[in-house]
């Protein structure tokens, strides 16, 4: 089967190597209902959905901040799960669900894990407040540094770490 919308191979580079290619599965009987399909690529999750319109939504890995998976005795007979992915500013509003997938475990540990590696290479600080400690600051136990100055380039500035 084609997919259901043709990517040119600049986009696909930008995207990274598909990595997981799911389609939303009916909740009972665990048959393909093709109206929603998930692309997961090593930098982007893809859910297009539709039938004669095609309605294409991309979210950038990094900005996924957490995952959960649910599954109810229905999915867990069947194999089935839910991810929840809880997006940080996107236009999909604040969460995604990828619902009634097939390897959902393995799924959900890429993207928890992915998310993480992508935010790393971006030099991206995910929605955490990392100056706090102990409900003050501490920079004057560090003088003569530079505070916010990330030398070793991990995310995190070097002030805050001890």
């Amino acid at each position: 089967m084609a997919d259901p919308i043709m990517e040119s191979g600049p986009s696909l580079t930008a995207k990274g190597n598909l990595v997981f290619k799911e389609t939303t599965r009916l909740r009972f009987f665990g048959i393909p209902w093709p109206f929603t399909h998930y692309q997961i690529y090593e930098n982007d999750l893809v859910v297009i959905k539709g039938l004669l319109n095609l309605d294409e939504d991309d979210c950038y890995l990094y900005k996924i901040a957490d995952v959960n998976i649910k599954r109810t005795l229905g999915q867990r007979i069947f194999g089935l799960s839910t991810i929840t992915c809880f997006v940080a500013s996107d236009a999909s509003g604040d969460k995604i669900e990828l619902k009634n997938i097939k390897h959902g475990k393995e799924i959900k540990d890429f993207l928890l894990s992915q998310s993480e590696a992508c935010r790393l290479r971006r030099r991206t600080v995910a929605t955490q407040n990392l100056s706090y400690h102990d409900g003050h600051h501490h920079m004057d136990e560090y003088p003569g540094m530079d505070h916010g100055v990330d030398l070793n380039h991990d995310g995190i500035p070097d002030d805050l770490q001890h």
